[in-house]
């Protein structure tokens, strides 16, 4: 057991595992830091007579101190398995340009490029809405009450979508909600809390973008898989009927001419194939850069 002085306060206590922990993935922080005030926050709760300096002293001796806590939390990160290396480990080869085809990353971007519009559509509607009534209501008593939903719900929808990219772009968001408000809190610091706390807009922003977003993944999504299907398909399928509905260039005799024939065909199926790569990689980058914009904007720390 650490001999070091026990922090004198839950931040203190906060501030000390945010700082053992650094290095470490954003979401794994805020899981710890969500864990260790929820701990801390109930130890204070269920010993009403004692300070806050005097729990803490207790509570460090069972629960750990900061270092401890982080250096279990690092342990525990590391025995979890899955497809995706984690972000202290190397990452794995996949050979080159051609390796793309066995990288699981690269299909879980394509699978969220593809859910992007749908899920975009529905945050984005469901902001909007929220804001709009949000706002006119607080002329009226359940205004409060209704905006304070509206900002859980928009810190639910956060975490969900979370859980989404961790699972398909391999980036560690964070597995459970932040720690509740004190049950003494009144619900005017409750207001001022949520108002203030910057990953309430950062997160509202992101459901926001999700829908510009979605549409230009979903298109790419789609171009990306139709384009090589119908090159490769549309010209083995040439090739066996003597026919020629791939390509024609009216404007160019020379270059029409060549796709009606048989080398020009497979000159085309090899070209669809090389796409298959190219649209993989596009869809790695696009994960890749998606999943540090959600980590930007809904990790809390």
């Amino acid at each position: 057991m650490s001999t070091d002085r026990a922090p004198a306060t839950v931040r203190a206590y906060l501030d000390e595992l945010r700082s053992a922990l650094k290095g470490a993935s954003p979401g794994l922080i805020s899981d710890a830091l969500a864990d260790a005030e929820e701990h801390l926050q109930g130890e204070i709760a269920a010993n009403p007579g004692k300070s806050e300096v005097e729990v803490l002293a207790t509570v460090v001796q069972t629960y750990g101190t900061p270092q401890e806590i982080a250096e279990e939390y690092r342990s525990m990160e590391a025995a979890i398995t899955g497809p995706f290396p984690k972000p202290e480990q190397k990452p794995q080869q996949h050979g080159g340009f051609f390796g793309v085809i066995g990288d699981p990353r690269a299909y879980g971007a394509l699978m969220f490029m593809l859910l992007a519009l749908p899920t975009g559509i529905f945050y984005f509607v469901w902001a909007v809405v929220g804001v709009s009534l949000s706002v006119p209501f607080l002329l009226f008593i359940f205004g409060i009450p209704f905006a304070l939903l509206f900002l859980g719900s928009v810190r639910i929808l956060s975490h969900v979508e979370g859980r989404i990219v961790e699972g398909l772009l391999g980036v560690r968001m964070p597995r459970r909600l932040p720690a509740s408000p004190a049950a003494d809190e009144t619900v005017w610091a409750r207001i001022r809390d949520a108002l203030t706390d910057v990953r309430t807009w950062s997160s509202l922003l992101y459901l926001l973008l999700r829908l510009p977003l979605g549409v230009i993944y979903f298109t790419l999504a789609v171009v990306g898989i139709v384009l090589p299907v119908a090159l490769i398909g549309g010209s083995f399928f040439d090739l066996v009927t003597d026919q020629s509905h791939v390509l024609h260039f009216s404007d160019l005799p020379w270059l029409d001419h060549l796709f009606h024939t048989a080398p020009g065909l497979i000159l085309l199926m090899i070209f669809g194939g090389f796409l298959i790569f190219v649209v993989l990689h596009m869809a790695k980058g696009i994960g890749w850069l998606h999943g540090h914009l959600a980590e930007l904007l809904l990790v809390r720390l």
